[in-house]
């Protein structure tokens, strides 16, 4: 892919707390939302075990003529979540559906994705058609045949799940998270394991058991039917240990970009091209928008 027209971003830092950002009381969450910019409305769902920090540059790059919101889930960043959380797909919609409707977002939206950002808000899109303007998909899964990576499967099992989290050391963070992504730094890592506190560590846990991914069936194929009615595509890094690349023609979008040199983490490897392709996908993004009953 030619990048040499990409333009240049600042630094990777997180937002500082400001005018920009607020808090969200939701059913069961306090959520820590980035709310800045002004127009179409634009919804970024970060991974794990991520935040909103790390849209932070793609969001100083667009916000001059989107609206950018980006929340830090239930449990993960500043946000936090009761203990009964509804980690299903149904759970997961409606909590992304009742921040929309919080947010003051009275329009279809741009919905933006990657890793568990994923599950809550295609589910949500799923639920919610007629409120979807277009969709990006990043390393993701919506696959009722996809099979947990490792990690996954070993924080799937009660007592073995704690014991992984609590025996990983900064040591072992930054080996797995450069084993998943080649280019990520030092300090961008470090930042990282040192905002995953307890909670977080134990919303991982519950996020994952209750993802079985054979529930996604019913689901996957609403979903594809809704990406062939709006503008959709996939944006996915190949150097992807935990999800394989056949995973990308899954959602059924109408494009599908692949960065052979990037990894599972590509908003943090490569902001400047994410939000490049971002800018150039809204550009030429169809007017059209699905149509549907909740």
């Amino acid at each position: 892919m030619n990048t040499a027209d990409t333009f240049p971003l600042p630094t990777a830092r997180p937002i500082r707390e400001s005018a920009r950002t607020r808090r969200l009381p939701l059913r069961g969450t306090s959520v820590h939302l980035v709310d800045e910019g002004a127009g179409s409305p634009v919804l970024f769902l970060h991974g794990n075990p991520d935040s909103s920090d790390i849209w932070a540059p793609i969001i100083r790059a667009l916000h001059g003529g989107f609206r950018c919101i980006a929340p830090d889930l239930p449990g993960f960043g500043k946000s936090t979540a009761d203990e009964d959380f509804d980690c299903s797909l149904d759970g997961m919609a409606t909590f992304v559906d009742e921040l929309v409707e919080a947010a003051g977002i009275d329009e279809p939206l741009h919905l933006v994705v990657h890793d568990i950002g994923g599950p809550f808000g295609l589910a949500w899109a799923v639920r919610h058609p007629h409120k979807v303007r277009s969709l990006v998909i990043m390393n993701t899964v919506f696959a009722s045949d996809y099979r947990w990576h490792l990690f996954g499967r070993l924080w799937r099992l009660p007592i073995v799940g704690e014991l992984v989290q609590a025996l990983t050391t900064r040591r072992g963070f930054l080996r797995e998270m450069r084993r998943g992504s080649r280019k990520l730094t030092r300090e961008q890592i470090d930042k990282t394991y040192a905002a995953i506190g307890p909670a977080t560590r134990r919303m991982i846990l519950r996020w994952y058991r209750a993802m079985d991914p054979r529930r996604f069936a019913g689901w996957e194929d609403r979903l594809r039917q809704l990406a062939a009615q709006v503008p959709s595509l996939v944006l996915w890094a190949e150097h992807d240990p935990y999800i394989a690349r056949r995973f990308a023609e899954r959602f059924g979008a109408q494009s599908v970009e692949y960065f052979p040199d990037s990894g599972h983490w590509l908003p943090a490897e490569e902001p400047a091209l994410v939000a490049d392709q971002l800018r150039r996908f809204y550009a030429s993004a169809h007017k059209p928008i699905a149509r549907g009953a909740d």
